[in-house]
C-alpha cells in the first residue's frame, strides 16, 4: 500500500505497511481501485453531459463512493467490494447512456475505458485487491515525480472533501448539477494523468471554487431544515440517566435518533464535530439532547470506553473500536468497520436497545457550559457593534484558529496560541480543532464574546461570510482586514477548504502542525510566493507577525 492523503501519514511521507488511521493494506488497495473506478465512470459521465445527458443515480453514487475513501470513514473490505459491484452497474448504465446519445446525434462513441477491466473481478475480493495494487499512487510518483503526482492527488483529495459536503447537502435535499458536473470533469481530467503544473494548479483552485458552492448548499440544507444556529450555552458535563452519544457530522442522523428516543428516558449527547448541533433551534427543541460529551475524534477510544451507554458514528472520524465497547457502537451512512453493526434506513432501534441495557450515568456531574452557535447569521446580526468596537480600537485583531484536530505531537501549538492572543482580540474557531481551547474562559469585549464558535468544519462557509461582511463594512479587501488565519488540518475536507481559501485569494495563512506530504517542494514554493502560505513556526513569532 501507499497512502499519504492525511496529516498523520507515517514519517510525514506515506503509510506503506499499515495506515496510521487503522486502514489495512487490503482496504487501502480497494480504496485506490474505487478512485480508479470513479475516474472511469466520470469519463463517461463527463462525455455524456457534453451531449446533454445526465443521470441522477450516477451523480449521487459518485460523491458517495468518493466520500467513502476519505480518511476514517470506512475500514471494511466487504463494503468496498459491494461499492465496486455497484460501480460496475453505474459504469454500464452511464456508458450506455453515453453511447445512445452519440448514436442519436450521429457521432461515433469513444472507448473511454481505462487500462484495466476492474468490473470483471467484482465478485472476487482477492482479485480486486490485486487490481488495486496495480493503480497505486507509487506508480505515478515513479513516472511523474513529486510535484506532478502531488498536484494530481491534491485535486483528488479536494474532490473527496467536496464530495463529503455535497453528500451531506444532498441528504438534506440541496443539490446543484454544477457540483456533479465538476466532480466528473475533474475526475475525467486527472484520469488522463495531466502533467502541466500550471493547468493542474488551476484545476486545484477550481476545486476550491466548487467546494465553496458545496459548503453553501450544506449551509442551506442545515439552516433551512434545522434553523439558524443561535448563541447557546452548551453543557459539557454528564447528566444522570441512560445515554447515547453521537459523533461524526450528520445532522439528520441525530434528528432521527432524537425523534426515536423521545420519551424513552435516554439522554442524547453530541461528540466531536457534532457539538454545534446543540445550537440549532429544531434540535434544541428536544429536552433529552442534554449537551456534549468528550472532545475531538482522536480521543474517542478512551472516551467511548468510559461512556456508559451506546455510541453512534455518523460520517467520518471513526477509529478502531476497542473490544470493551464494540458491542455497543454502531455505524450509519457511509461509515463502516468489520463486525460493527450498521444502521440502515434510520432505524435506530438497536442503538436504543443497547443504551437501555447499559447503566448510564449514575449521577449528575458538576455543571459546566461553553458558548457555541456563532455562525454567520448570528455574527452578522451584531456586525454593526463589532465594526464600532474595531473603529474605537477596542477590538484590535481577529484570529481564525481552527480546523481538524489530531493525535500527532505539535498540536499544543494551537492551545498555546489561543492562550496568548491578547485580550483586545477576538478568536473565531470551527471544526474539532477548537477542542484544544474551547473550554477555557476568554471573557468578552463589551458583550461580544472573545471566542466565537462558528461550528463544524463545513462552517468555514460561515467564517468566509463573516470575513466578507467585515470587509464590506470597512470598504476593503479581506486581506486588508485585521484578520489572521491559523489553520490546522488532518484530512481531505480540510484540503478542500484550503483550496477554497486559496481560490478566494486569501493570503498569509499559517498551516500546521505539518505540511501535506503530497505537496512537492516546487508546488510549495508557488503557494508561498503567490499566497504567502506558510507552516506554523513558534507561537511567539507567528503571533508577533500577525499583529504587526
Amino acid at each position: 500500500m501507499f497512502c499519504y492523503q492525511c496529516e498523520q501519514t507515517a514519517k510525514g511521507s506515506g503509510c506503506t505497511a499499515h495506515g496510521v488511521c487503522g486502514k489495512g493494506p487490503e482496504v487501502a488497495s480497494l480504496q485506490d481501485l474505487t478512485v480508479h473506478a470513479l475516474k472511469e465512470i466520470s469519463r463517461y459521465a463527463h462525455a455524456a453531459r457534453q451531449l446533454g445527458v445526465t443521470d441522477d443515480e450516477t451523480n449521487v453514487f459518485t460523491i458517495k463512493a468518493c466520500f467513502s475513501t476519505l480518511t476514517n470513514v470506512n475500514f471494511d473490505a466487504v463494503d468496498f467490494q459491494r461499492l465496486l459491484q455497484k460501480a460496475t452497474e453505474i459504469r454500464q448504465k452511464i456508458g450506455n447512456l453515453y453511447e445512445d446519445a452519440c448514436r442519436k446525434q450521429g457521432k461515433q462513441p469513444e472507448d473511454l475505458n481505462l487500462h484495466i477491466d476492474w468490473w470483471k473481478s467484482v465478485n472476487d475480493l482477492n482479485a480486486l485487491v490485486d487490481l488495486g495494487e496495480s493503480v497505486t499512487i507509487e506508480n505515478r510518483l515513479k513516472e511523474y515525480g513529486d510535484d506532478v503526482t502531488g498536484l494530481q492527488e491534491l485535486i483528488v483529495y479536494g474532490l473527496k472533501g467536496l464530495s463529503a459536503y455535497a453528500d451531506h447537502a444532498q441528504i438534506l435535499g440541496q443539490q446543484d448539477d454544477a457540483v456533479y458536473a465538476f466532480v466528473h470533469e475533474a475526475f475525467d481530467y486527472v484520469s488522463r494523468e495531466p502533467q502541466d503544473v500550471e493547468q493542474l494548479t488551476a484545476m486545484a483552485l477550481k476545486t476550491g471554487a466548487i467546494n465553496l458552492r458545496a459548503m453553501e448548499l450544506l449551509d442551506a440544507g442545515n439552516t433551512k431544515t434545522y434553523g439558524n444556529p443561535e448563541p447557546t450555552q452548551c453543557r459539557v458535563t454528564p447528566v444522570k440517566g441512560k445515554a447515547i452519544v453521537v459523533s461524526g457530522h450528520d445532522l439528520k442522523d441525530l434528528h432521527e435518533l432524537l425523534k426515536q428516543t423521545e420519551g424513552k428516558g435516554i439522554n442524547v449527547y453530541t461528540h466531536g464535530e457534532m457539538l454545534p448541533c446543540n445550537a440549532y433551534p429544531e434540535l434544541k427543541k428536544f429536552d433529552h439532547l442534554v449537551g456534549n460529551y468528550g472532545g475531538a475524534w482522536q480521543d474517542q477510544r478512551k472516551e467511548f470506553d468510559e461512556f456508559p451507554g451506546a455510541i453512534l458514528m455518523t460520517t467520518n472520524c471513526l477509529q478502531k473500536p476497542k473490544d470493551s465497547y464494540k458491542d455497543r457502537i454502531f455505524t450509519s451512512g457511509l461509515v463502516g468497520w468489520p463486525d460493527v453493526q450498521h444502521i440502515d434506513d434510520y432505524d435506530f432501534t438497536p442503538v436504543i436497545e443497547a443504551a437501555l441495557a447499559q447503566p448510564g450515568f449514575t449521577e449528575d456531574a458538576p455543571e459546566k457550559r461553553i458558548p457555541i452557535g456563532f455562525a454567520h447569521n448570528t455574527v452578522m446580526s451584531v456586525a454593526e457593534n463589532v465594526v464600532d468596537l474595531v473603529k474605537a480600537g477596542k477590538i484590535k485583531h481577529f484570529f481564525l484558529i481552527g480546523g481538524c484536530d489530531g493525535a500527532k505531537p505539535g498540536r499544543n501549538y494551537y492551545t498555546e496560541f489561543a492562550e496568548k492572543v491578547p485580550d483586545d482580540c477576538v478568536i473565531l474557531t470551527l471544526a474539532c480543532g477548537k477542542y484544544r481551547f474551547n473550554k477555557m474562559e476568554f471573557g468578552d469585549i463589551e458583550g461580544i464574546p472573545r471566542i466565537l464558535d462558528c461550528g463544524q468544519c463545513n462552517d468555514a462557509y460561515s467564517a468566509i461570510q463573516i470575513a466578507v461582511a467585515l470587509s464590506k463594512a470597512f470598504d476593503c479587501g479581506v486581506n486588508d482586514l485585521p484578520l489572521s488565519m491559523i489553520l490546522s488540518w488532518y484530512e481531505q475536507k480540510a484540503v478542500a477548504i484550503l483550496l477554497t481559501l486559496l481560490h478566494l485569494g486569501i493570503k498569509d495563512m499559517k498551516l500546521g502542525p505539518s505540511l501535506p506530504a503530497f505537496v512537492g517542494p516546487n508546488v510549495l514554493n508557488v503557494l508561498v510566493e503567490q499566497f504567502g502560505l506558510a507552516p506554523v513556526a513558534t507561537v511567539e513569532d507567528d503571533l508577533a507577525e500577525c499583529l504587526s
